[in-house]
């Protein structure tokens, strides 16, 4: 199996879906940022700290019809996947209620940190 890819979404943005999911920042950027299980966790830190509005999207890559390209717009050497079209829901395996905190950690509902594989501070499995 390929590994999923994941999406920070706000619940407003994922609340006025249909069939399909486009994100505001879409209409300006030309794309839905996504990341790799290691790169979510950053992507947290980095843009969505003290928020908790948002869910965390588990997507199947083989689902989606619009490309995905795998690239670093800002200069450096670490490529982030960008889905250049609207997210089919279909592809999307799971959507989990989320928070950042502070120190730009993702929690679960329950309060506990998810890690990059997928795992809580208790080790439980909280994404594929």
């Amino acid at each position: 199996m390929i590994e999923p890819l994941y999406h920070l979404a706000t619940r407003e943005d994922w609340n006025v879906r249909s069939t399909t999911y486009v994100p505001a920042p879409f209409a300006s950027e030309g794309f839905i940022h996504l990341s790799t299980g290691p790169q979510i966790a950053g992507a947290a830190a980095r843009f969505y700290r003290n928020r908790d509005d948002l869910l965390l999207l588990t997507i199947d890559p083989q689902r989606l019809e619009a490309p995905v390209r795998y690239e670093n717009l800002e200069g450096g050497d670490t490529l982030f996947p960008h889905l250049y079209g609207p997210l089919e829901l279909g592809a999307v395996l799971a959507s989990e209620p989320v928070h950042v905190d502070a120190g730009g950690r993702i929690r679960n509902a329950g309060g506990h940190p998810l890690h990059s594989d997928g795992r809580d501070g208790a080790g439980k499995r909280q994404w594929p």
